[in-house]
């Protein structure tokens, strides 16, 4: 009888693994705190995801051939209110694979005010790739985050609050909110993450940097309107303090929230400095 259950469970999983992406729950026996969000999660214009209350990961898996081994957890952005899940998640999860990286959606929790959800969500996710990693033929040590805008500030906090089995082995933050000063935080995405009125200095990013801080890649315009970008150079300042492997790519237009948008006039120029950046850092040495 143990081998009919063992080849129903091989069928299982080789069913869900030949999907891509497939979805697995962050939290499949649910988690312990809630966000306070009962409003039902539904999709807008744009892909954006509004209400998100339950944590999710979309798997996007390379062809073998030219796997090479790398993973990149991947936040959109949204200010915390919502979730850029199209252009600034599955888009660039698809762009990963045919470089032969595993790229892996998040949706997390949205904060809404209880501003330890989200990262707790980012925790979970990278401790679930990192136990998988061998099944899903990544290098446990070539795990790495990304995040957009906000997405960028829950990225950059995973990678200066993360426990030991969590921390990300580099990151890449697209134009992203670093800071929860007054002068230069996305306000928005700040009230968002904390609650109104609320101060917290443990979220300004550029303040949590330790030697132990995983390389980082910044990409972001000079024109951003919406994000100012001293939230970068402040960043990345702060990492070559620490003696951080930093490199940071400012182009001259483009505003906020660019994202996987081909109109962008630096598409295919920020992919080549990404990649580029994977394979100096030899995370990604034999893409093509």
């Amino acid at each position: 009888m143990k081998w009919i259950f063992s080849i129903i469970a091989l069928f299982f999983n080789t069913m869900i693994f030949s999907q891509n992406p497939f979805t697995i729950p962050v939290w499949p026996n649910g988690a312990k705190e809630n966000n306070g969000i009962i409003l039902p999660e539904k999709i807008i214009e744009g892909g954006r995801l509004l209400n998100s209350h339950t944590a999710e990961m979309y798997v996007y898996l390379p062809d073998k051939k030219i796997n090479t081994g790398t993973a990149i957890l991947i936040c959109p952005g949204g200010g915390y209110a919502r979730q850029a899940m199209q252009h600034e998640g599955h888009d660039f999860a698809k762009l990963l694979t045919r470089k032969g990286i595993a790229g892996i959606v998040l949706k997390y929790r949205l904060p809404n005010g209880h501003a330890d959800i989200p990262l707790s969500d980012t925790k979970e996710a990278m401790n679930i790739i990192r136990q998988n990693a061998s099944e899903w033929d990544i290098k446990a040590n070539q795990i790495g985050i990304s995040g957009f805008s906000a997405g960028g500030h829950l990225a950059a906090t995973l990678g200066t609050h993360f426990d030991k089995q969590n921390r990300p082995d580099f990151m890449i933050l697209f134009y992203p909110v670093i800071t929860m000063d007054n002068n230069l935080t996305h306000k928005g995405s700040k009230e968002n993450l904390l609650g109104k009125g609320i101060e917290n200095d443990n979220f300004s990013n550029e303040k949590q940097i330790s030697p132990t801080t995983p390389p980082t890649l910044l990409l972001l315009s000079d024109d951003d309107k919406s994000v100012h970008p001293a939230n970068s150079t402040l960043f990345y300042n702060e990492l070559k303090q620490k003696g951080i492997n930093a490199s940071m790519y400012i182009f001259p237009s483009g505003g906020h929230g660019w994202g996987c948008n081909t109109n962008f006039a630096y598409y295919k120029i920020w992919q080549d400095l990404l990649f580029d950046w994977l394979r100096h850092q030899k995370f990604t040495r034999f893409i093509k």
